[in-house]
């Protein structure tokens, strides 16, 4: 009989692997099921259906093999001030930190902008609808997932409240890794460890899901406006 602390192993290996073989091959199966060729909205749409898939499949995991909550940590509530406050006040340190953290990366290594995102852009274009979904597919999945169950896991695990902000953290940037550049794996890693700080002092996922929303919501927002090559920050 596994102990729980295997079944929470077990639980965040594969959380892992299936996300990570989401990022790399949910597109091209779904390309290969609908028959349409290239990066269309419908193709993006379908692959962004995998990751709810997956959460389920995790929140199944959670309640017949570890026959635990989904979320481990007890939400903590808060005021509707403390929620616009811990928003913002996260938005810009994402914002700023990752801004500094970039131009750091592009003063040392000439990168140039991921050509997944380029690719993508088109197909972002003035619809609002797959924007909006796509955001709130990332900020609900990737945090429920990354901060919600596997951070709260491996702290379980460890015993270490450190040990369990940075991995998460690493595994949150390895997952990034597909967009091919540098930055968009320093940045998530940034940006997990800032997450994961937060939820371990304040116990508030919804707090991180709304900024997660917020960032990536602004970023495609102004994809519609500027132009690719000035938004390398974001």
């Amino acid at each position: 009989m596994m102990s729980l602390t295997g079944k929470y192993a077990v639980g965040i290996l594969l959380t892992f692997t299936i996300l990570a073989a989401a990022m790399l091959y949910a597109f091209p199966a779904v390309t290969r099921i609908t028959g349409i060729k290239g990066i269309t909205e419908v193709n993006f749409f379908l692959s962004r259906i995998t990751l709810w898939i997956i959460l389920i499949l995790v929140f199944l995991y959670t309640i017949f093999i570890e026959k635990s909550a989904f979320l481990l940590k007890e939400e903590t509530k808060y005021s509707a001030a403390f929620y616009v406050k811990a928003v913002l006040s996260l938005y810009f340190i994402c914002l700023i930190g990752g801004g500094i953290l970039n131009a750091v990366i592009l003063f040392f290594i000439e990168e140039k902008i991921s050509n997944k995102l380029l690719n993508l852009v088109p197909i972002f274009r003035n619809n609002y609808f797959l924007v909006i979904f796509t955001c709130l597919t990332a900020a609900i999945v990737e945090e429920l997932l990354m901060r919600g169950y596997v951070q709260s896991r491996l702290e379980k695990i460890y015993n270490n409240p450190t040990v369990a902000i940075v991995i998460s953290s690493v595994l949150f940037g390895i997952l990034h890794s597909t967009y091919g550049t540098i930055s968009q794996v320093l940045g998530p890693f940034f940006i997990g460890i800032v997450f994961a700080i937060f939820y371990k002092r304040y116990s508030n996922i919804k707090i991180l899901i709304i900024c997660h929303f917020m960032i990536d919501f602004i970023a495609m927002m102004m994809m519609n406006f500027i132009d690719m090559k000035h938004l390398s920050v974001f």
